[in-house]
């Protein structure tokens, strides 16, 4: 198992020796609010939309004050805006409130916000402020089963066998070089098997041949 693990974090290095987060954001509150509105959205529609979002709205009170119809006009290409925009207002209130208009910096007050999972969480945490948290989304569950690095059905229970796998120091590092992986190679569709080093100890591959 060792031995597997060391051949992915190398090749993972190799193909992603500076990887993070492709979520543009100028501090805490804007990075909770992309990631927020990144739910079932590509990074790169979240990153045109909060272009000229964040050019006038940037603050919890920018967020609280504002018509949760103005809010859905301005999200909308986002997908899910009605839930969205519900959510962001009312996390905005709540940091106004509860945190004196800070993002909360643990687990358990981020996950007290409306919209903030723990997928939502684990990427504020390893991103914002520097924690060691393995957030799994779409691509880090689909890298991760194929791999054969966790066979649970669910992200949270997929969360923690990839932690029980890999030294506590390199997850956030491995989130993000297994969300560019997942996304550019590992692909859900038409993934680029061929020319990829881990195929002898891929589980799809092995069954798709």
């Amino acid at each position: 198992m060792k031995q597997k693990n060391n051949k992915f974090i190398e090749y993972m290095n190799e193909l992603f020796t500076d990887a993070e987060c492709e979520l543009k954001f100028g501090s805490e509150f804007e990075l909770l609010v992309s990631v927020i509105l990144s739910a079932q959205c590509t990074d790169k529609r979240v990153n045109m939309v909060t272009k000229e979002l964040y050019k006038k709205y940037n603050t919890p009170k920018d967020f609280a004050n504002m018509p949760q119809e103005k809010l859905e006009e301005l999200i909308h290409p986002c997908g899910f805006y009605h839930n969205k925009a519900k959510n962001i207002i009312s996390a905005s209130k709540d940091i106004l409130e509860r945190f004196d208009g800070k993002v909360p910096s643990n687990m358990k007050d981020l996950m007290s916000l409306a919209g903030v999972g723990q997928k939502t969480a684990n990427v504020v945490m390893a991103v914002a402020f520097k924690g060691d948290n393995f957030a799994v989304d779409t691509h880090v569950f689909r890298v991760s089963h194929r791999l054969g690095f966790a066979k649970s059905n669910t992200p949270e229970k997929t969360e923690e066998e990839l932690k029980k796998a890999f030294d506590k120091n390199l997850w956030s590092r491995l989130h993000h070089q297994m969300v560019l992986f997942g996304r550019y190679y590992c692909k859900a569709i038409k993934p680029e098997c061929e020319g990829c080093k881990l195929k002898d100890m891929c589980e799809y591959y092995k069954r798709k041949r």
